[in-house]
């Protein structure tokens, strides 16, 4: 079957998520990824556990490691660094998430390489960029911190919270797959290739979106409202007699719908309830007039009679829940790849992207640790 990105050739330097993801994702669309890794330890995640798999193997790095080849290469072997060069100038594209600086000392940055191959792509990922923030470390948790994400994350009367998964090394990775299909689009055209910059505090501070805006345009710094939303009312969980309920109303439309569907049709009549604005302003008010009449049935029944009247609204799911809600809407959330050893299949999270001519592939199990020869 024909890929997107068949006649690809990737070296990937990178390690943990970020990188990883983005080179997965171009991975699955057919290009040739070559992963490099550490003599004896390879890649951190391999350690990241639990949980395992059948064969002892980390999970966490079985997600992002899909449809690669692995390389053990010492960084500090000459001769592994001339193989490297070697690589790098027969390849398209390099990724590459070290501290800013250590590749240039090995000659392996971007001006050394493009003497070389003047149309390789080479996308370094950061934390907070090559110039004063150089030396800061990039781990997830605190560019959430820094970034202010935990600041708008969590109850309003308890502290800041992380989001429950490594939000923002996604978003980057996401933000660098986009980086070198756009670099690559530009170099068919030209020939020319180029360096592609991602640092994880600006993926941060682009995908708070609305929060953002409203600094940057209004000047309100958004505070921690645990799952209400700032700028929408009814937009958030409430319980009922028995489990959570989200109700994600969007419109007058739906507001009124779900007034009806409560037996409640004269909040949708009153002043402080007709429109959107309205309702912000009086969310606390809303609040308990809605959990009152949500306390006689289970979320569950909510939800079905909610969606039957065409108002967003659902249960809180496990994450078991949510692949089983996808099953059931046969978005097949799962694909099995064969193990690279004995034992059992793979089992790993579908690619998202949907393709009607060249859709993604599945064609490896992220790689075993490479064996290392020395020089």
């Amino acid at each position: 079957m024909p890929t997107p990105l068949g006649d690809l050739a990737i070296l990937d330097f990178s390690r943990v998520l970020a990188g990883p993801f983005a080179t997965m994702v171009l991975a699955d669309l057919g290009a040739d990824v070559v992963k490099i890794e550490r003599p004896g330890t390879g890649d951190e995640t391999r350690a990241w556990g639990p949980p395992y798999d059948s064969r002892g193997h980390a999970t966490y790095f079985q997600a992002v490691n899909r449809n690669k080849r692995s390389v053990a290469i010492d960084l500090h072997s000459p001769a592994d660094v001339a193989r490297l060069r070697e690589l790098a100038n027969e390849s398209d594209v390099v990724v590459e998430n070290f501290r800013p600086g250590f590749l240039d000392g090995l000659g392996l940055g971007y001006e050394d390489l493009r003497c070389e191959n003047p149309t390789i792509i080479y996308c370094s990922i950061t934390g907070f960029g090559r110039g004063a923030g150089a030396n800061l470390p990039g781990y997830d948790l605190l560019v959430q911190a820094l970034g202010g994400l935990m600041s708008i994350t969590g109850p309003a009367d308890d502290e800041p919270q992380k989001v429950g998964v490594a939000l923002v090394d996604v978003l980057a990775g996401l933000f660098a797959t986009v980086g070198v299909l756009a670099a690559l689009r530009h170099r068919d055209r030209t020939g020319q290739g180029q360096r592609v910059e991602i640092d994880l505090l600006s993926s941060l501070l682009a995908a708070l979106v609305n929060q953002g805006s409203a600094y940057t345009i209004a000047g309100v710094v958004p505070t921690r409202m645990g799952n209400a939303h700032p700028s929408i009312a009814p937009y958030e969980l409430f319980e009922t007699a028995d489990g959570e309920l989200v109700v994600a109303v969007g419109n007058d439309r739906q507001f009124q719908s779900l007034c009806k569907v409560l037996e409640l049709s004269h909040l949708a009549l009153d002043p402080r309830f007709q429109d959107n604005a309205a309702r912000v302003r009086h969310r606390g008010e809303l609040r308990a007039e809605l959990e009152r009449a949500l306390s006689c049935r289970s979320a569950p029944a909510w939800a079905e009679e909610l969606n039957a009247a065409r108002v967003p609204a659902g249960v809180v799911n496990d994450i078991a829940g949510a692949f089983a809600l996808a099953e059931s809407l046969g978005l097949d959330p799962v694909v099995e790849l064969p193990p690279r050893e004995a034992g059992d299949p793979v089992r790993l999270t579908r690619n998202p992207i949907g393709l009607s001519a060249t859709p993604p592939a599945y064609r490896a199990a992220p790689p075993s640790m490479p064996a290392y020869g020395g020089n």
